[in-house]
């Protein structure tokens, strides 16, 4: 176990059709077979994790203008984010700048939450991410094929790049790196065992909200790399969360994000 705390940065909502965040969630009938849709409003947080060894951002959240060209308008359409600032100003709140960071975990590169990357440009900061994510979002930006969620200029900038290859790694004592492909190839959990709070796991994006975590409903079509991987990921953390009694916190869940508000 080791002495850290979590602070979590709070930027912004994304609203979207609640059947890309859960599968099948409205599904037409013979007696209604127009349902209105139902749209969901999600938490996108980052958080700053006081290490012994560092101090640590975990992901960097939506470009501030996301709703102002950054993002294509379609995209920008479909997955609506307001509350958008500059990560500095959401840092800064919080009681840290930018330059307090010492490392970066990117838990993968979609543009939710690779957007604040651009404040780290021409530093020495370590940006981590697994090898698998970065060759697909380069893959998926710079050719018509792989998913439209991937912004280049999010990423594609000088930056210190620290490439995670195996399905497991430890960088920082009590804190390990775990490969989840499913949402994208290459999403990078994080577990991390803290004094008096036990073992918590960020699983990011594997799980949106509580729904696909719990309930174990997949993320609708859209969302998913590979259902099969996404599954198989999804096993490997009921597996983590039954032998370390660990919490699991998810990508974009709001009590969640009130929890970790609350303190671990």
């Amino acid at each position: 176990m080791v002495d850290a705390t979590i602070t979590p940065i709070d930027r912004g909502t994304i609203t979207t059709d609640f059947n890309h965040i859960v599968e099948g969630h409205t599904l037409g009938t013979a007696a209604d077979p127009n349902p209105d849709v139902t749209m969901g409003d999600g938490p996108v947080y980052n958080l700053v994790i006081e290490h012994p060894e560092g101090t640590i951002l975990w992901d960097t959240g939506s470009h501030p203008e996301a709703d102002s060209g950054h993002w294509p308008a379609e995209l920008y359409a479909a997955f609506e984010h307001t509350g958008l600032r500059p990560i500095e100003d959401d840092l800064a709140e919080a009681g840290y700048a930018v330059d307090d960071i010492d490392y970066v975990i990117q838990t993968h590169l979609h543009l939710d939450h690779a957007g604040g990357l651009y404040a780290f440009e021409g530093t020495e900061t370590p940006i981590f991410v697994h090898e698998d994510e970065f060759k697909y979002a380069y893959y998926s930006a710079k050719t018509d094929a792989g998913s439209d969620a991937y912004v280049t200029g999010d990423f594609d900038r000088d930056l210190n790049w620290e490439i995670v290859h195996g399905e497991r790694e430890q960088h920082f004592e009590d804190l390990e790196f775990v490969h989840l492909p499913g949402h994208t190839p290459g999403l990078l959990g994080v577990r991390l065992d803290i004094d008096d709070a036990g073992t918590v796991i960020f699983a990011g994006d594997q799980a949106y909200v509580r729904a696909n975590y719990h309930d174990e409903h997949p993320m609708g079509g859209d969302l998913l790399w590979s259902k099969r991987a996404w599954y198989e990921s999804l096993r490997l953390l009921k597996d983590e969360e039954r032998r370390h009694d660990a919490r699991i916190f998810c990508g974009h869940d709001a009590e969640d994000l009130e929890t970790l508000r609350e303190g671990l």
